[in-house]
């Protein structure tokens, strides 16, 4: 810890489900700062009563206002779904706390009408994540944008290895996606602003970008930035095929959300990612990224990985053993990922932010890779829906 720095951070969740359990499991991990689990504040008294007590929260509040009231919350972490990101945000901010943001950082929350439309949604999109950043500015405090693949173990040795052998990165391949979103909210373009291109295809996007930004720094001294997009989306669940089988391991539901989209990114300094993402894809998560570079190329298979294998013939014989995300059964061989929070990274960004909140410091994962992920995403959107090569927006950041 640097001089002045504060011992003890207070914490404060918005939100009572399972990104504010997960998230709050791994602040328990933090080390070397002290983390005081203040408060909780949900929309259902009953379960954020039972959050407080299971996790060990001092109190509970009965509306935001009371908990950006209270002077023992340093920091707040908003597990809430991406339609209530800058409304959130930006009290936080100005009530003086360092905010977490999950990811995607925030949308447009009205599918485009017609192709040009889009265009609509995009410059949305890019208004609210402007108006974060400058609330930020004024605040003097940090967002936090809590992209965990950017903390991911995996990833920051990519990191290291790409700056020994002093390469630049020419494409990069990834992916995530499973059978189908933990989270109605992500099926509604009302609270989730997209589908699986959004809401999935965020996390290897923003550590593809946030790869290229390190090797800018490292190389040319200023960040690479993205630069124009391709974009394609399709909703294979609402198909004739998908409907004729009906796969009862896919998540079905889905209103004007797609489930699967891609799109090939270009950058400013000529190299390009491509990247994909889908709610129905059997067999367990797939969070994969590949990174091609002049002098190396790098594997990052977050999952499956082999690092512990298991085999049973039946699925009764693993029961109640907790095996990976998404997968449908666990008979046969199984890639039993040992701790998925830390591959994921999420005890890392949990670390990260709570320095932050007792330094003051920049975070590893900041509002300015959040902005340019909605650019990003929106600007794939406009593609898609006009079938044209779209230029990212990214002067405003």
């Amino acid at each position: 810890m640097v001089a002045g720095a504060r011992d003890t951070v207070g914490l404060a969740i918005v939100g009572s489900g399972f990104a504010a359990r997960f998230h709050t499991e791994n602040y328990r991990r933090v080390y070397g700062v002290g983390v005081r689990f203040v408060g909780v504040y949900s929309r259902r008294p009953e379960a954020t009563a039972e959050f407080a007590e299971e996790f060990g929260f001092e109190r509970t509040y009965g509306s935001l206002d009371e908990l950006l009231a209270d002077p023992d919350v340093d920091l707040v972490d908003t597990c809430i779904p991406n339609r209530f990101h800058e409304e959130m945000a930006v009290k936080a901010l100005q009530a003086g706390k360092h905010v977490v943001v999950e990811k995607p950082f925030t949308g447009s929350f009205e599918p485009g009408k017609d192709p040009e439309d889009w265009q609509r949604c995009l410059d949305e999109a890019l208004a609210s994540a402007d108006r974060m950043i400058e609330a930020e500015r004024a605040s003097g405090k940090r967002i936090l944008y809590a992209e965990n693949l950017v903390y991911a173990p995996s990833v920051q040795k990519a990191r290291n290895l790409l700056a020994t052998a002093d390469t630049s990165i020419l494409r990069m391949v990834g992916e995530e996606s499973h059978s189908g979103t933990h989270s109605p909210y992500a099926m509604q373009w009302t609270t989730s602003g997209g589908g699986s291109l959004y809401n999935k295809g965020c996390h290897s996007l923003g550590a593809a970008i946030y790869l290229k930004y390190e090797e800018g720094m490292r190389r040319l001294g200023r960040r690479i930035r993205p630069s124009w997009v391709v974009g394609t989306v399709a909703n294979l669940t609402h198909s004739e095929a998908f409907r004729s089988e009906s796969p009862e391991n896919i998540r079905t539901g889905w209103s004007d959300c797609e489930d699967w989209g891609a799109m090939v990114l270009g950058f400013d300094d000529g190299s390009i990612a491509q990247i994909s993402a889908a709610d129905m894809v059997l067999g367990g998560i797939q969070n994969l990224l590949t990174v091609y570079a002049g002098r190396a190329t790098i594997h990052i298979g977050n999952s499956p990985n082999d690092a512990i294998m298991a085999y049973a013939p039946d699925a009764e014989a693993f029961a109640g053993e907790y095996i990976r995300e998404k997968v449908e059964t666990t008979a046969g061989w199984q890639y039993t990922n040992p701790d998925e929070d830390w591959i994921n990274g999420f005890p890392h960004e949990a670390q990260d932010f709570c320095e932050v909140a007792a330094t003051g410091r920049a975070p590893v994962c900041d509002s300015f890779l959040g902005r340019d992920v909605v650019a990003v995403c929106y600007a794939a959107y406009l593609s898609a829906a006009t079938g044209r090569r779209v230029d990212v927006p990214t002067e405003s950041a």
